[in-house]
């Protein structure tokens, strides 16, 4: 990220969805919001953007009463130290009518006098959970022909930095991959990657809070997998090796290992079978 966006007002946007493996780049203004004092400021309406049968509208009691809080994306505005200021978007990945919300996140960065947009995401990849997680940093206003970048599906993160782009706004996009092989719990160390990213970014010391515990817990539980299947500790081996390859410059191993996906499977039934252990023994 760019040296001069340290001093500015920032929005950050993550979205819940296809960007968020994990919960990892969510988690990150959750923590903020939990660390610093925050205000919030306004939201984009479900109403046209979102399909309810997709993000359905949630049914809570508050001092007795009933009251269905609908999807939206909200904004708050958080102050993290001298010349920072933020103003976070979170809500679902819309289902329809992109670029009129991101039209409505810019409006929002517009009267907050925001001057960069920074977008969040994460998503799985065949990556080792024993080395520091890829980070990939996307500067949202580069040259769009550069053919050496991602081609492919894109989430709303993308749309938002392209049209903020065009409106004259800085734009950086920070992806954290996560190892598909564990499937979906919380991923802690994705999301202490991104918040120190972000830290660099704003030239801020952002509060880490209880972060560095809870990734070091989640590459624990991730170990003891390894230690209870031997196609999945080969599987993470083989990982290690490219990923060790790539930081040096070369060109990983080959060769023919289970997929991914094949030892997910393989790893939450190991999960469960575990549980079911527990509330044996329990009884």
């Amino acid at each position: 990220m760019r040296e001069e966006a340290r001093q500015h007002r920032i929005m950050v946007a993550a979205f819940e969805g296809w960007n968020d493996a994990c919960s990892a780049s969510t988690n990150v203004i959750r923590h903020l919001l939990d660390a610093y004092d925050s205000k919030d400021v306004g939201s984009i309406q479900g109403d046209g953007f979102y399909d309810y049968q997709m993000s359905r509208p949630m049914l809570c009691h508050v001092q007795g009463r009933r009251r269905i809080i609908w999807p939206e994306a909200k904004f708050y505005e958080v102050s993290v130290g001298e010349g920072a200021t933020l103003l976070l978007e979170m809500g679902p990945e819309p289902n329809y009518r992109w670029s009129e919300f991101c039209r409505q996140s810019i409006h929002m960065a517009e009267d907050y006098e925001m001057d960069t947009i920074i977008t969040l995401g994460s998503m799985f990849a065949d990556c080792p959970h024993t080395r520091p997680l890829p980070i990939d940093d996307l500067e949202g206003d580069q040259d769009l022909s550069d053919t050496d970048g991602h081609s492919g599906p894109i989430g709303i993160p993308t749309v938002l930095d392209a049209l903020a782009s065009q409106d004259g706004y800085r734009t950086d996009s920070v992806w954290v991959s996560i190892p598909q092989y564990l499937g979906n719990d919380e991923c802690a160390q994705g999301t202490l990657q991104l918040l120190r990213r972000l830290s660099a970014a704003l030239g801020v010391d952002l509060a880490e809070g209880d972060l560095p515990r809870k990734a070091e817990e989640w590459k624990s539980q991730a170990s003891v997998l390894l230690h209870c299947n031997d196609d999945l500790a080969n599987y993470v081996h083989r990982l290690e090796l490219d990923a060790d390859a790539k930081a040096m410059g070369a060109d990983g191993p080959a060769g023919d290992t289970p997929t991914g996906l094949e030892l997910v499977k393989e790893a939450e039934e190991f999960l469960r079978s575990m549980g079911g252990d527990q509330d044996r023994a329990d009884q």
